[in-house]
């Protein structure tokens, strides 16, 4: 069914991980003139059907008027059509600011932590490091925007890159001054060195300084990174990808630990998103029992990986898990958060009912943590914001 307005019931509640749907116009609107030339685009192909433009070429992922079902929520009717346009396909709250303050208040949430959609789709295929952070520190001076008179409702999240750590840790650096309160990675690199490597961190070091998260969110990936090994199983079936992806963002995760780089930045904050939480007990239970044999010989860790979890590291549960409520007590209270994914349509609208049921199976204590009070302290939301711009200053180039 399309999307419905539901009103939560508890008081204090956080979306740790909802997204926007960005303005076609955003990249040639905010890329610094010289990288003008090659932003992002929506492209009509001969058929009428919308595609990107990445970097002056038509994307090979994201094509055959795909960019129109991106707002789909809830909507299992939807497919691509002429006729259903990105632009035109925008449903309530995600392209406008004031739209989404509003819906917050309709479903009695009372800040959301935005993402992005369309920059989602094309990291994978760009692997110019310039580039890169030029599509980025675009979005990134976009959100800012976007969120600047919410009041602080509005929470702009950093997206950055591994393929230039450096570049990363000064842009992380500009965005968080420009408001935003923490950045993301995406859950492959291509260069192929895994996330935790030292070579990556300059990033991690200027997140501990600036007393930011750090967390890894689903994109799409390089054909290579998909996580299937079967003939028959391509990319295409996305009821297979959409089961799998964790299994990508698993191993980015599992790097920070195996690679001690947790215990190289103990004042990291880490974060997995958009992956589910119930896998990850038994996750942590496969670490610490592996550290602890001739297996886990070559890994130097001065605390079993749960106690390092517990300490650092943060994840944001669906609604609708039906395990997930029974670990977060043994896990770690501290570290559990919940995300409705809203508006994407590789999630349900029912978030609401299936939450109730969700924290009605914890604590009082526990339930107030998972729904607020961890990603008020995680991303610091009671911290003064960045002094607002003078009327009619904005950030773009």
């Amino acid at each position: 069914m399309p999307y419905e307005i539901i009103r939560f019931p508890y008081d204090g509640a956080i979306d740790a991980d909802g997204h926007v749907l960005e303005p076609p116009w955003l990249w040639e609107e905010y890329l610094e003139a010289a990288h003008r030339p090659r932003a992002i685009r929506i492209r009509e192909d001969e058929n009428g059907l919308e595609y990107l433009e990445l970097a002056g070429r038509p994307s090979e992922r994201t094509r055959n008027g795909t960019l129109g079902l991106m707002g789909a929520m809830g909507d299992e009717t939807a497919r691509p059509a002429k006729d259903r346009r990105y632009a035109d396909s925008i449903p309530f709250g995600a392209g406008d600011a004031k739209e989404r303050i509003e819906l917050l208040d309709r479903e009695h949430l009372e800040k959301t932590v935005l993402y992005p959609t369309l920059g989602l789709l094309w990291e994978c295929e760009v692997d110019d490091p310039e580039l890169t952070l030029a599509y980025m520190r675009a979005y990134n001076r976009w959100i800012a925007d976007f969120c600047r008179g919410s009041g602080g409702r509005l929470v702009p999240i950093a997206q950055l890159s591994l393929l230039d750590p450096a570049a990363s840790a000064r842009e992380l650096e500009r965005a968080v001054a420009d408001g935003c309160r923490g950045g993301f990675v995406c859950p492959f690199t291509h260069t192929r060195k895994p996330h935790g490597h030292p070579d990556h961190d300059a990033l991690f070091a200027k997140a501990c300084e600036l007393d930011v998260p750090l967390a890894i969110h689903p994109t799409f990936e390089p054909a290579w990174a998909v996580p299937v090994r079967f003939h028959g199983l391509r990319r295409e079936s996305e009821f297979f990808y959409n089961v799998m992806l964790r299994q990508g963002m698993q191993q980015a995760f599992l790097s920070f630990f195996a690679l001690g780089t947790l215990e190289r930045f103990p004042r990291l904050a880490l974060g997995v998103l958009e992956s589910g939480c119930g896998w990850v007990g038994a996750f942590l239970d496969r670490m610490d029992a592996v550290a602890a044999t001739a297996s886990g010989r070559g890994v130097r860790l001065g605390l079993p990986p749960s106690e390092l979890f517990r300490r650092q590291c943060f994840i944001s549960g669906d609604p609708d898990e039906t395990a997930a409520p029974y670990i977060v007590d043994p896990v770690g209270a501290d570290c559990f958060l919940w995300a409705t994914d809203y508006p994407h349509p590789d999630h349900p609208s029912a978030w609401a009912p299936a939450l109730e049921r969700f924290v009605a199976k914890l604590a009082p204590a526990t339930r107030a943590k998972v729904l607020g009070e961890n990603v008020r302290r995680i991303y610091r939301l009671d911290r003064a914001q960045q002094a607002p711009r003078a009327e009619g200053e904005r950030s773009r180039a």
